[in-house]
């Protein structure tokens, strides 16, 4: 699975093998000090000789020098590589969930893309970073040392040899009890996540509500679940240290024990026991540092799985249109088209829709909750493809058409009016960036927009809020209908976009439209009847099929559901 992302660090490769060099050097300075360090006590100071001692220090204080400043470089270049790395994923990330049909948004919630993208990728990039070093460093002086302390004493070896395999088996034991707690850990990061976002989008519900001590006892829930999850993965990667201390420093003690007999003996020399031991510290130290590479790996291994999903995600919307031809006219076409947002559903949301929208034609389309209003119109654009049949733009079908190209010339206003932070003419040029202040002006007067935006000191360069939060309902309606005027696409599909306008301001911004945009094709979903008596033609959906096409006319002379949802809102109005 590792082997998918090693395509991510081909920008950092000079910066890894430079750090690589530097590490293999400081360790190589850095294993050959206490062989070095020996001779002082063998040589030096059994002998009485100053110059000798101070020659030898000299060197050592070299060797230093030099493993000090090849370990700097092996920091500094692997830091630029593993920080390199972890930017590379988040970007690739980014870029594949850019990519998403919105059926494959569908497999992720919100929440748990944005842990991915955050916690999981801070949680490599803290194992890669310090860790990297200690990958390449330790095994070679664990190498090293062990072939420099074998030299030095084959005896004495015997202790390090039986204390390397229990150390071992002990990691092994605890980076096995761990995965599974670093597996259900980000679990509940994913889940607080999406009880914090959830509270901070509906605040103004919750305090409407009065119901803060609810999403706070919510919140406490997840908290704890959270803070016993991690009291209980830290627990168990802690035990690492005092069990790594506690066998390295009874290597240490059993190390002094049979090398103070062989110096008693006179097998050995006290230097040689010295240098033996400072061996044994490097080599014990190496083992610590790749225990705690194992175990900060074992908790990257499960964010490593949770971004590959999203990476290896197929992308169920294909974008092959090759179609050099243009939309000029923005006729619709659907025939026999059924459609399911899941390929394993049982049940079809749309069965056998057919019709066909002329050019320039208004068509409204009406239904109860739930007869799939929206569905039907999100298959123009391809938000979602069609499960069976065919959907077309000037004859020709739409999965013919470049997605972008497609997209540009069908601008659909969603149920939910998104504005973005910044200002409203920022929002605005959303549509067209290239927009002259002119077009702007006029989309925003078609909409019924002008009329706030100007009354605003800064008018057009007034400051939005997040999600458009200093705007009424209404207001951010009609932004969001000038913001796809300004494209000048081909078709318009307001999706219940009109809902939050009074009549008489409903009646104007349609009154502008066929004055101004009587060239573009309109579908108007609404659940106002009143919304699409004006128009040429109207829909009526009934649980995912289509019950009846006609003018309103016609539907109100005869059909039924057409007549009920008449006499329903007449009588409200009454």
């Amino acid at each position: 699975m590792l082997k998918n992302f090693i395509k991510y660090t081909k920008n950092y490769r000079k910066e890894w093998i430079i750090g690589f060099i530097c590490c293999v050097f400081e360790a190589v300075f850095e294993i050959s000090i206490p062989s070095i360090m020996s001779k002082i006590i063998d040589v030096g100071i059994a002998n009485r000789d100053v110059k000798y001692i101070l020659k030898i220090g000299l060197l050592i204080l070299l060797l230093s020098v030099l493993s000090f400043a090849f370990g700097r470089g092996c920091s500094n270049n692997f830091s630029v590589f593993g920080n390199g790395f972890a930017a590379e994923i988040r970007e690739a990330e980014y870029k594949k969930i850019q990519s998403f049909a919105f059926s494959n948004m569908d497999h992720f919630t919100t929440p748990s893309l944005i842990t991915r993208l955050t916690t999981d990728i801070t949680i490599i990039q803290n194992a890669i970073v310090p860790g990297i070093r200690s990958i390449f460093r330790a095994p070679i002086m664990l190498l090293t040392g062990v072939v420099m302390a074998t030299m030095m004493s084959k005896d004495l070896a015997i202790v390090f040899f039986v204390a390397v395999p229990i150390l071992g088996i002990l990691l092994f034991v605890i980076v096995k009890s761990l995965a599974p707690v670093y597996h259900r850990m980000q679990r509940i990061y994913d889940i607080l996540n999406q009880v914090t976002q959830e509270n901070l989008r509906a605040i103004r519900v919750v305090k409407a509500f009065a119901r803060e001590d609810y999403e706070s006892a919510k919140f406490e829930s997840v908290n704890s679940d959270l803070r016993d999850i991690s009291v209980k993965a830290y627990g168990r990667s802690m035990l690492n240290a005092p069990i790594m201390q506690f066998v390295m420093y009874g290597t240490i003690v059993a190390l002094v024990w049979f090398g103070g007999n062989l110096v008693i003996s006179n097998r050995l020399m006290v230097g040689q026991l010295t240098g033996f031991l400072s061996y044994v510290l490097q080599i014990l130290n190496s083992l610590m540092l790749i225990s705690g590479v194992f175990i900060n790996l074992t908790k990257a291994m499960e964010s490593f799985v949770r971004i590959g999903e999203i990476l290896d995600e197929n992308v169920e919307m294909k974008d092959d249109g090759t179609s050099t031809q243009k939309v000029e006219k923005g006729s619709v076409c659907m025939e026999n088209v059924s459609f399911k947002y899941h390929a394993d559903a049982k049940e079809y949301v749309l069965s056998n829709i057919s019709f066909q929208i002329q050019p320039g034609e208004t068509i409204g389309i009406l239904g109860g909750t739930g007869s799939s209003k929206t569905s039907v119109v999100q298959l123009i654009p391809r938000l979602y493809d069609a499960s069976k049949g065919t959907v077309s733009i000037d004859g020709v079908p739409v999965q013919s058409y470049p997605l972008s190209y497609l997209r540009d010339q069908v601008g659909m206003v969603l149920q939910q009016n998104m504005l973005f932070r910044g200002t409203i003419s920022d929002n605005l040029r959303w549509g067209n960036e290239n927009a002259s202040d002119e077009e702007m002006e006029k989309a925003a007067d078609a909409a019924c927009a002008s009329e706030f935006i100007e009354q605003k000191e800064n008018t057009y360069n007034s400051y939005v809020d997040e999600g458009g939060n200093n705007f009424s309902g209404g207001q951010k309606q009609r932004l969001c209908i000038a913001r796809a005027l300004l494209k000048r696409p081909k078709i318009l599909i307001l999706d219940d976009s009109t809902s939050a306008l009074d009549m008489d301001t409903e009646r104007e911004l349609y009154r502008n439209l066929e004055r101004d945009y009587s060239d573009i094709t309109k579908i108007i979903i609404a659940q106002r009847i009143t919304s699409v008596m004006h128009a040429d033609r109207i829909i009526i959906m009934d649980d995912g099929k289509i019950d009846e096409i006609g003018t309103p006319k016609e539907l109100l002379s005869h059909n039924k559901i057409f007549q009920e949802i008449y006499a329903s809102q007449k009588k409200g109005e009454a």
